[in-house]
């Protein structure tokens, strides 16, 4: 038997091109004639609109991404329905931007005056003697400054920044803020959707507020 979408075109274009009744169209092709008048009663205006949305915001995200937005935002729709809606959508047809990071606006250093107003965060890398290379990811709070999270790994990928500054908010609370540089950590949207989540505003810092916070840290 064929699926109720497929059934219901091949049964209208025998009873078009053929001129025969619907009930011949669909015993030919073994097709029940109460599923070709079977109209759905899913409503999906709601996907629809989320994904309008979020694509409009992001053009360049294709299917799973948009999906995992969507879970990580409480929606609880399968994967299969928001594929549906997607194709439906003509969204996959979507012509990919150049991906461009937004211009960061200078923003002085400035001295807190209390802990978890302000983190710095970013990247060292070194190398075992094997010559295996490894990074560490130091977490300073701007108020000391004072380390509250340091963890070397031979790969970190953005689930592994979250999983740093988890056991920091654990320990130390969380930050108002968080500085970090343009690195595809830092940038991806596992991270940022993560950060929003928990009410953290993310600082990106350009090269000269980095050297400073370096120069101060260490």
């Amino acid at each position: 038997m064929v699926g109720t979408g497929n059934g219901q075109n091949v049964a209208t274009y025998l009873k078009d091109c053929y001129k025969v009744s619907i009930t011949r169209a669909c015993r030919v092709i073994h097709f029940p004639k109460s599923m070709f008048y079977y109209q759905s009663v899913k409503d999906d205006s709601e996907v629809i609109a989320k994904l309008l949305e979020m694509a409009s915001i992001q053009p360049r995200e294709g299917q799973d991404k948009l999906y995992r937005r969507l879970r990580l935002h409480g929606y609880s729709w399968n994967k299969k329905r928001v594929r549906r809606v997607y194709l439906k959508l003509g969204l996959n047809l979507r012509r990919k931007t150049k991906k461009r990071i937004p211009a960061r606006v200078k923003q002085p250093l400035v001295q807190m005056d209390q802990p978890n107003q302000t983190w710095s965060m970013d990247f060292m890398s070194d190398a075992l003697n094997n010559g295996r290379r490894f990074r560490v990811l130091n977490v300073i709070d701007d108020f000391n400054p004072k380390a509250v999270g340091i963890e070397a790994e031979f790969t970190f990928p953005a689930i592994g920044v979250i999983q740093v500054l988890r056991r920091a908010f654990e320990q130390y609370g969380k930050p108002q803020k968080i500085r970090v540089d343009n690195g595809p950590e830092f940038t991806s949207l596992e991270f940022n959707e993560w950060c929003q989540l928990q009410q953290v505003e993310l600082q990106f810092t350009t090269w000269q507020a980095y050297a400073e916070w370096l120069y101060r840290a260490f």
